[in-house]
């Protein structure tokens, strides 16, 4: 079977500050960076990635594989056109040089806006589908927080959603949408499929997996599946996005229309069912620290910085949680990553063991969060480059320039020249800082980090200090959701006339 191969990922918070351009996805931000054509097989081998299970599968298989290229960037605001006509001019392409097919595998993500798009996933297969008929199949792996259209879900043959979040389960995902693709070549029968939309919306870091009620939901769809349906998916939506698809949705495929609406209904009604059930606690950063501090036990307390989270648009590099923590003269304490090359610059000039002024984080595009101006010692220097080995990023080598562990009294700050999300023990220990050591970890995450902090987490906790992501999806500016989406769970419903700034 001759298959192409292509990944092109992006989830668009459309209220953030940075676009991505060419240069993110170059960058990669946490993923594997820009690569083309044969050089996928070595930077996609052994990461958790769902273009990596889909490879494994195609050795298995005994595929002719054409990869074509893969490229990802970490959440921001909109995809640039112009990065987004050229990598998808080179998908397609790619796909047409290979000429006759049997299939194509896409790794997307299901939540990509650009500039000029709305719907980033349904254009890329609608040009896909363009290329290679009505009669190739098309398999596609996909983010639960998918912002899933019905375009998009008529134009592909089957697609997978991942079940675990944190994502520990992103190859497994691809493999399994690969496996599935591998059927439908070889049997040539195409799946019923059902799609339904729902009610509200979650804040992000709630809809952990590791949490309840989300966990249920995803265990239960084994049950859908064990009922009849060939694949079934539930996406939570990524809320920070201004669009009408933005929402959670459940889409099933069965081998007969009867059996594949059963399944999606079943999922539907599970979750509407417990809309009540996503409720958790939240804390101000002084509020954070003050309980971090007072909390006994063994293993450091975590706090999510969930509103600087960079997985989700943030910049790592607003400063509230580490206002707090200086303020509050915390000992053994750390926070990560802020991103800041000109203290990372000014760092290394310095040398490591010399104490000096710095104004570490902030962000041109927030003018309301301030520098910390503070003396600090740089307790040691790195050039940025490190693996991380815990089970989010799976392996993923990660460059973050230059980079330093910053000391103020007993806070330890890791200072990096590159983003990327907060999701690793190692992205501590690259700069001296033994993360099992530290009574408190404040973590530029929101949910990714549990994957590897919750063995040695004594307590879990989220912190909503000021940053460019809410926490609460009813606090966005929306002006373009669908009517009647509900903005949070038991939340108000958007409504037409409330995005009109004229109305009374």
């Amino acid at each position: 079977m001759k298959v192409a191969l292509a990944g092109f990922l992006h989830e668009t918070n459309t209220f953030a500050p940075d676009p991505a351009d060419m240069a993110a996805f170059q960058a990669g931000g946490g993923y594997v960076p820009f690569v083309k054509g044969a050089g996928m097989f070595e930077a996609l081998r052994s990461v958790n990635l769902g273009m990596s299970g889909a490879l494994g599968v195609a050795a298995e298989k005994g595929w002719d594989t054409v990869p074509v290229l893969w490229a990802g960037a970490i959440p921001s605001a909109l995809v640039t056109e112009q990065a987004f006509e050229q990598i998808l001019g080179d998908i397609v392409e790619g796909i047409r040089a290979a000429g006759p097919l049997d299939g194509v595998f896409l790794d997307l993500h299901g939540a990509m806006v650009a500039d000029h798009v709305d719907d980033g996933e349904g254009e890329i297969a609608a040009r896909v589908r363009a290329v290679v008929g009505p009669d190739v199949p098309i398999a596609a792996a996909l983010d639960l927080h998918g912002n899933i259209s019905q375009a998009f879900v008529d134009t592909v043959d089957v697609l997978v959603g991942f079940r675990t979040y944190p994502h520990i389960d992103m190859a497994d995902t691809g493999a399994s949408a690969a496996r599935l693709l591998d059927q439908l070549m070889r049997t040539g029968q195409r799946p019923a499929k059902a799609f339904r939309q729902m009610s509200y919306l979650v804040p992000i870091p709630f809809q952990s997996t590791d949490l309840s009620p989300a966990r249920a939901l995803y265990e239960g769809l084994e049950t859908v599946e064990a009922d009849g349906a060939l694949t079934a998916s539930l996406f939570m939506g990524f809320p920070a996005a201004d669009i009408p698809d933005c929402g959670p949705c459940a889409i099933a495929f069965a081998d007969t229309q009867e059996a594949a609406d059963r399944a999606a209904d079943a999922i539907a009604a599970s979750y509407e069912a417990v809309e009540s059930d996503f409720d958790n606690v939240t804390y101000q950063p002084d509020d954070a620290v003050a309980y971090a501090r007072a909390a006994a036990g063994a293993g450091p307390i975590v706090i999510a910085d969930t509103q600087d989270n960079p997985g989700a648009g943030g910049v790592s590099a607003t400063t509230g949680m580490l206002r707090a923590l200086v303020d509050a003269n915390a000992r053994s304490a750390a926070i990560g990553l802020i991103v800041d090359p000109e203290t990372a610059r000014q760092a290394h000039a310095a040398g490591q063991g010399a104490t000096a002024r710095f104004r570490i984080g902030g962000h041109a595009a927030l003018p309301d969060i301030l520098p910390v101006e503070v003396e600090a010692e740089v307790a040691f220097l790195s050039d940025g480059k490190m693996q991380a080995t815990g089970p989010y990023y799976g392996g993923t080598h990660l460059d973050f320039g230059p980079s330093a562990c910053l000391r103020i009294g007993g806070v330890s700050v890791v200072v990096t020249s590159r983003i990327a999300q907060m999701a690793d023990r190692e992205m501590f220990r690259f700069v001296g800082v033994e993360p099992e050591e530290q009574a408190i970890l404040v973590v530029k995450s929101s949910t990714h980090f549990r994957a590897d902090f919750t063995p040695i987490a004594r307590e879990i906790i989220v912190a909503v200090a000021p940053g460019p992501m809410p926490f609460n999806p009813a606090d966005l500016p929306f002006t373009r959701l669908r009517e009647g989406l509900r903005l949070c769970p038991n939340g108000p419903a958007f409504k037409t006339a409330r995005a009109d700034p004229g109305t009374p």
